[in-house]
């Protein structure tokens, strides 16, 4: 009879032990927002997007902007500048918009690649924080085609017809199919870049190294234009390419959202 409590007590026990307290369990975290009139919205790749109203003087003369922009949009970045860029350069073509800046910091919260700030600029605050809103919906589409590992990573971007803000991060000829291709490490990268120009008849725009076109970051960028069919091809044959090499150096390297190209 005692045995028989003792075992009774002990399955109470272990229930107890295994049964998770309900203050316990795993909180979804819940998205922050700023009740500041400059904030705009938060998105992928600990991306920020804020907006200045009217810039002040000082300050509008210190970031040496054209006067007729007195209201500026800001997209920030601590990892990713490709899918940043492909997403204002949709922003710029949906909004009365200039793109005044990118630059392209040496970040990624310790990855191998950069991270980014963007500027918008704009007559009319509207329009400003309406360029925001656009690229930080952009973001889960521009995403679709980075893949990461613990290793670095792999990216490649397409649009068929390049705006503003490739022209002003990578010369791309306004209007035409242009293509972006990332490797990193920057071994991968060379890899990517050959692969690209034997794969389909595009036209290089731009090829930079960790000592050269980059900020000394661990990558390889090839940029390229040319016939539409021919720049997503060259982009497939390479994203091929590109997640075998880096799943060599660790897990397989996979999508951060869903591919787009």
């Amino acid at each position: 009879m005692r045995e028989q409590l003792i075992e009774k007590i002990m399955e109470e026990v272990i229930k107890k032990v295994d049964t998770p307290k309900a203050d316990e369990a795993p909180k979804k975290e819940e998205k922050k927002y700023s009740s500041l009139t400059e904030f705009v919205g938060t998105g992928i790749g600990d991306s920020i997007g804020l907006v200045i109203a009217n810039v002040d003087t000082s300050i509008h003369e210190a970031m040496n902007l054209d006067k007729k922009y007195r209201s500026i949009g800001i997209l920030g970045a601590r990892t990713g500048a490709g899918p940043q860029i492909m997403a204002a350069d949709e922003a710029v073509k949906a909004t009365n918009t200039e793109i005044l800046a990118v630059e392209l910091a040496r970040d990624t919260k310790g990855g191998a690649g950069h991270g980014s700030l963007i500027i918008f600029g704009a007559e009319d605050v509207a329009d400003a924080r309406r360029a925001v809103e656009v690229a930080l919906k952009e973001l889960d589409r521009t995403f679709g085609d980075v893949y990461a590992n613990e290793a670095g990573h792999i990216e490649l971007q397409y649009t068929a017809r390049a705006s503003y803000a490739c022209e002003k991060a990578f010369n791309a000829p306004v209007g035409k199919s242009f293509g972006l291709v990332v490797g990193a490490p920057a071994a991968i990268g060379i890899v990517l870049a050959d692969t690209v120009v034997k794969a389909a008849n595009v036209d290089v725009i731009s090829y930079s190294s960790p000592a050269k076109g980059t900020s000394f970051t661990n990558e390889v960028i090839l940029t390229f234009s040319g016939d539409s069919g021919a720049v997503r091809q060259a982009l497939i044959t390479a994203r091929e390419a590109g997640v075998e090499l880096l799943g060599t150096l660790g897990d397989t390297a996979v999508s951060t959202t869903v591919p787009y190209i």
